[in-house]
């Protein structure tokens, strides 16, 4: 069987509204979610995930407590736990092929709990907003559908997408949480903003950028972090996108240019040099065909290692 709300199938044919209404507790849960405050979440600890990445850890992890991850307008942030387990995962889905992204993040979790004969898969889903092209509601609709596709039962535990994260201030509407952290030790789900969102920020933007399909980052039972290797061709006309101003960058790279951070613009141009300085990332950043790998030091933070000492 598969998408469950208080042990009932969803009716996935009724509009949203309609599902919100039939569960009046997914409203009082997106309301606490809400009112809390964002924390700001440091290095120590955190595991931050980029768009169309995910990764996935369980509670006996000795390097990462933390999945997290934010500046999602028109995006959705994943979490999908299981409860006997404690395997946890989490991505953040733009609706590149969500069907795809489900089953597998899915299978991630899964891995780590089908020799656990308790608990049960929870998703939980936050993001989007009232965005005048609608691509927020279609999201949700997509994940909707493609958890109901799963042969698994999975219970939808929060909703806290599109209606439910939407603020409105002069005629224009706003995400109210744009990130949300997991602490996979205790399953708490909260608001979130990570001054920190390395390692090697501006390569897997760039992946990003360039089409990438979603990327498993993480080797939990190495405690590793993966990061490539990744091929792409020279971006296209990339000399001409750096020389726009803010608000043609604005207005022609971004699903939502009303609602976007501060720092998009900064963060599109700094991924736009670096795909101008790596237009061939086989020969610059990946000669020998290998990702660059990274654990967690004393400290907490991310350090790379060298593949010869693996």
């Amino acid at each position: 069987m598969p998408l469950l709300i208080n042990g009932e199938r969803v009716d996935l044919a009724q509009p949203t509204g309609d599902m919100i209404r039939a569960y009046p507790h997914l409203e009082e849960k997106a309301k606490l979610l809400r009112s809390q405050p964002a924390q700001i979440v440091e290095p120590k600890g955190l595991l931050y995930v980029q768009q169309r990445e995910f990764a996935v850890t369980t509670p006996e992890d000795g390097s990462v407590s933390i999945l997290g991850s934010d500046d999602a307008t028109t995006c959705h942030i994943v979490v999908l736990r299981h409860t006997g387990s404690g395997a946890t995962c989490l991505t953040h889905c733009d609706g590149s092929d969500t069907e795809a992204e489900v089953s597998l993040i899915m299978s991630s979790v899964k891995a780590f709990s089908d020799s656990i004969g308790y608990g049960r898969l929870e998703v939980h889903l936050v993001g989007g907003f009232n965005d005048d092209r609608q691509l927020s509601q279609k999201l949700t609709n997509q994940l909707l559908r493609a958890f109901d596709l799963q042969t698994d039962d999975v219970h939808l535990v929060t909703f806290c997408v599109t209606e439910l994260n939407d603020r409105e201030e002069k005629d224009i509407h706003f995400p109210i949480i744009y990130g949300v952290a997991v602490n996979v030790k205790t399953a708490e789900i909260f608001p979130a903003t990570f001054p920190e969102k390395g390692p090697d920020e501006n390569l897997r933007s760039a992946h990003i950028l360039t089409g990438a399909t979603l990327t498993n980052i993480y080797d939990a039972k190495m405690e590793q972090l993966h990061i490539g290797p990744y091929f792409w061709r020279p971006f296209p006309h990339v000399d001409f996108w750096l020389e726009q101003d803010d608000k043609e960058i604005l207005q022609n790279l971004s699903t939502s240019p009303l609602a976007e951070p501060p720092h998009f613009v900064s963060h599109i141009r700094s991924t736009l040099t670096f795909l101008k300085e790596h237009p061939f990332p086989s020969r610059s950043l990946f000669p020998d065909r290998k990702p660059r790998i990274y654990k967690k030091n004393v400290e907490g933070l991310w350090e790379q290692v060298c593949s010869d000492k693996i």
